[in-house]
């Protein structure tokens, strides 16, 4: 019990929020800030349920704490005069391209990492930096709050604005996900191409907080304006959350749990491994309804849960079932079965083809699977769902948290929100909060390649930050690498190993989704129960609504389309079914018309950049494309 009121210091929470671009012109959501909040109604990304893609609002809050470093109290405008102060920039295309991370033993033979734009001499043309905006006071919005002073070769570029709710908490919104070519050329290429901008960033998020007239020290956060999220009630198996707090366990800035819990360190893993049922074909025959691991199977789950000799075979094999890169990192067969950071086609000799968990995440299973570990999974326990639900001193570290563990960690190549650099202890000050850099800190100057010794280099790009850092290692733009970041058959195994798995980022670009045609002909029950299955276990390619023209035709739409893209959406199921479950995720994207799936078919024959093979459209249940999977080559 706080006994001390006094507000001696403040921080803003989450340390890092994500706010994420969408096309509709005004409609937004508030990102999660619990762990498992209340599940979004269907339509809650769309304008009107059926409409243009909403952008999703990083909500940014003050807390106050005094001299003992207890929580006292949220400040809004009812407590404090608090003025806001946020930069953003988009860098992107003056960084380096994205050939491999560079933290990675690969990196030493990957082709080099060259300036992007090397032509251009002007090189802060390239650098979309409109400068801080600053907001205060309750229910504020406008064009003086609006990121729309930057230029990309030029061209004024929108990257987002500041508003505020009722009580004055800070919401950032970003852009509406319009990239563009300078030169009118075609992308070609799934992350460096030149000429291109798009409009997500990041930068600082800061505040002045005035108490009785008495200026108080505020710990500042950053946001990370990142793509649509198409899985909004996914998560990857491993997530930001997973990764940053294994970073600071081995830098010593938290220590390993006292005690491994089940339902906090174990049961999720297994969770999300069934939620991507609803993204990928594959993880639904073995993680989904009625699959062999299946989380849904609450008396699997409960034999998990105890600790008694009975289970301990069983708890191992889960545990054992779990990649280890020294053990069995080549084979694509353990899980998750996820690309790696240096995945290449053919599969590369290297464990990192596939993700592994972290060593933190690894060190609980094998605590877990030996019995040493607190069995307090409560199938009848309801998690926070909003955060008023949260006890006052632990809603700081469940915004921190939640923030995070809605982005993945999976496959750096480079990644959906943010990547690689993100799992090095020298680019944070303290857990979740980013080192930044001072405003008259010269940027790095690496030349006309970056080398994993320059990256890596104390004082390099991987300590402190500034407005755009983080989002530079990134895709440009965004579109073209989650239109190329697909499942299985193009692992090359084989001559087939899986037309499925392993696959890149599920949770936010999905592969095979339950189409609202299949989810309907479920609950008609009227039809035959193997009509009905057959529709259940069906799945259709998330990438069909960019038509049929060839890689580059497919990229591009998704530049011009992106938010007709499905998002995978909760729907009620089939109640008191062994064949069905009770809730479904089902896909609700806007359908092309027919001359518009056709009308970049003609960029096809484009010449694509040096080192992007093409390929030709897949068609997943084409026998004979699966029999030559072994020799085509991927869009990556």
């Amino acid at each position: 019990m706080v006994t001390d009121n006094k507000v001696v210091r403040a921080a803003i929470h989450p340390g890092i929020g994500v706010a994420r671009v969408g096309n509709s012109p005004d409609g937004f959501y508030f990102g999660p800030e619990v762990l498992q909040p209340a599940p979004l109604p269907p339509g809650a990304l769309r304008d009107g349920g059926h409409g243009p893609l909403k952008r999703q609002a990083a909500r940014f809050r003050v807390y106050g704490y005094n001299a003992a470093g207890e929580v006292v109290k949220e400040l809004t405008c009812a407590d404090a005069r608090i003025e806001w102060e946020v930069e953003l920039a988009n860098g992107k295309a003056a960084w380096y391209q994205f050939q491999i991370a560079l933290d990675v033993p690969e990196a030493a033979s990957a082709d080099p990492s060259e300036l992007r734009n090397a032509t251009v001499k002007d090189r802060a043309s390239l650098t979309i930096r409109p400068g801080a905006r600053k907001v205060q006071g309750a229910s504020q919005q406008g064009p003086a709050h609006c990121f729309d002073s930057g230029s990309f070769c030029g061209t004024p570029v929108y990257l987002g604005e500041l508003r505020t709710d009722d009580a004055g908490r800070l919401l950032v919104l970003g852009g509406r996900g319009h990239s563009a070519s300078s030169d009118g050329k075609p992308a070609t290429t799934f992350a460096n191409n030149d000429g291109w901008h798009d409009d997500t960033s990041d930068g600082p998020v800061r505040a002045t907080v005035v108490i009785d007239g008495e200026s108080i020290p505020v710990d500042s956060a950053w946001v990370v304006v990142a793509p649509p999220n198409y899985g909004p009630e996914l998560k990857s198996v491993r997530t930001m959350k997973d990764l940053l707090e294994d970073v600071y366990v081995r830098s010593g800035m938290r220590g390993f749990p006292a005690e491994v819990s089940f339902a906090r360190h174990i049961l999720p893993i297994l969770v999300r491994q069934s939620g991507l049922q609803w993204a990928n074909q594959g993880f639904a025959a073995q993680f989904g309804w009625g699959g062999a691991a299946s989380a849904d199977n609450q008396a699997w789950i409960a034999r998990l849960n105890s600790p008694l000799d009975t289970w301990r075979e069983l708890r191992q094999q889960v545990a054992n079932a779990f990649r280890r890169f020294e053990r069995d990192g080549a084979s694509p067969q353990p899980w998750p079965w996820l690309y790696g950071d240096a995945m290449a086609v053919p599969p590369a000799a290297t464990p990192r083809q596939h993700a592994a968990l972290t060593d933190t995440q690894l060190r609980m299973l094998d605590l877990w699977a030996a019995g040493d570990f607190a069995a307090d999974w409560d199938p009848a326990l309801k998690a926070p769902a909003l955060l008023d639900e949260v006890p006052l001193a632990e809603q700081p570290g469940m915004l921190d948290e939640a923030a995070m563990d809605a982005c993945l960690a999976d496959a750096f190549h480079p990644g959906c929100e943010i990547t690689w650099p993100m799992r090095h202890a020298s680019l944070y000050r303290a857990p979740f909060r980013i080192r930044e850099a001072a405003p008259d800190e010269p940027a790095i100057q690496a030349g006309a390649q970056l080398t994993p010794e320059i990256a890596l280099a104390v004082g390099g790009p991987l300590y402190a930050q500034a407005p755009g850092d983080l989002t530079r290692w990134m895709a440009v733009p965004w579109q073209t690498d989650s239109a190329s970041c697909r499942s299985g058959y193009y692992a090359g195994y084989g001559p087939r190993y899986d037309p499925y798995v392993p696959t890149f980022w599920p949770a936010r670009v999905p592969n095979q989704v339950l189409s609202e045609e299949a989810y309907q002909r479920v609950l008609d029950s009227s039809l035959p129960r193997e009509e009905r299955l057959a529709a259940f276990h069906g799945r259709e390619s998330w990438f069909r609504t960019l038509g049929s023209g060839g890689y580059l035709s497919e990229i591009n739409r998704m530049i011009s389309s992106f938010g007709d893209m499905g998002v995978v959406e909760l729907r009620p199921g089939v109640a008191d079914s062994a064949d069905f479950p009770p809730v479904m995720q089902v896909e609700n994207r806007i359908a092309p018309a027919p001359a518009a799936a056709a009308g970049l078919a003609a960029v096809a024959g484009t010449a694509r950049a040096r080192r992007e093979p093409r390929i030709e459209p897949f068609d997943e249940h084409n026998e004979a494309q699966l029999q030559r999977a072994a020799g085509s080559q991927p869009v990556r």
